[in-house]
């Protein structure tokens, strides 16, 4: 019932250097604009000649790839505000988001899904996937309707889960990783230092946040305890530099 055409490709999640995946979109805010270039802007931002609903899933998207450079319409919205494509990037990743109804003629949000395309690192690319997941607070490969959305992407359900739920593998490995490393740099620099043990015992305790964190498919608080237990291995090691530092302004 008034469905758009059929992706090409189909879902695509773990693989060397692209990743395609597709969404549902529930909620059509925030809406933006875009000026005579295509480039978006915030509402009533001077130079704007056109509206856009960017959607949910399209925020949570540009918001995971951090600090990037401004979306660039490549498909600006018509009459329906809520189709169109857009083009973003940073140093490590190219993303590009369609949003198109298959289903109701368009009528309702959640008539909506998102086509994202990554070209990137597969880190880069399996942190994007989990960020948009983490921030969204759904499975966003779950759709309204099941058997459009399968025909509409090219896709069976069980091949939507797989590549959204193996690049989060990915990503949640990676992390592991750097927490079993920050775990083995405590251990190397316990009772080198008599006086560094609270300091160390606060890394631990950053460390066990982190955990907390990447159970929860949290990746920005995973990194911000990691950071706080990288602080404290680092001042409570005598042979770095911010430790020797902090000894000399104690006077020990």
């Amino acid at each position: 019932m008034g469905e758009m055409g059929g992706s090409d490709s189909g879902p695509v999640g773990v693989s060397p250097q692209r990743s395609v995946l597709f969404a549902q979109v529930i909620n059509a805010e925030p809406r933006m604009s875009f000026d005579e270039s295509g480039l978006m802007q915030q509402p009533g931002a001077k130079g704007s000649v056109g509206k856009v609903f960017l959607g949910d899933v399209a925020r949570a998207a540009l918001r995971s790839m951090g600090t990037h450079g401004p979306p660039h319409f490549s498909q600006e919205p018509g009459f329906d505000e809520q189709t169109w494509n857009l083009v973003c990037s940073t140093e490590e990743v190219e993303m590009s988001i369609s949003s198109r109804h298959y289903w109701g003629f368009g009528l309702f949000s959640r008539c909506f899904l998102n086509e994202i395309v990554v070209e990137g690192s597969l880190q880069t690319r399996a942190r994007c996937a989990m960020d948009i997941v983490a921030s969204l607070g759904r499975n966003p490969w779950e759709p309204t309707r099941v058997r459009a959305f399968e025909r509409a992407t090219s896709g069976s359900m069980a091949s939507h889960t797989s590549s959204w739920e193996g690049l989060i593998s990915v990503a949640r490995e990676s992390m592991s990783d750097d927490i079993a490393r920050m775990q083995d740099s405590i251990r190397k620099v316990r009772g080198i230092e008599e006086g560094s043990e609270d300091l160390l015992d606060s890394a631990e305790e950053s460390l066990e946040r982190a955990r907390e964190a990447l159970a929860d498919n949290n990746a920005p608080a995973v990194d911000r305890a990691l950071s706080r237990a990288s602080g404290m291995v680092l001042r409570a090691d005598p042979r770095s530099d911010l430790g020797s530092m902090e000894r000399d302004l104690l006077g020990d």
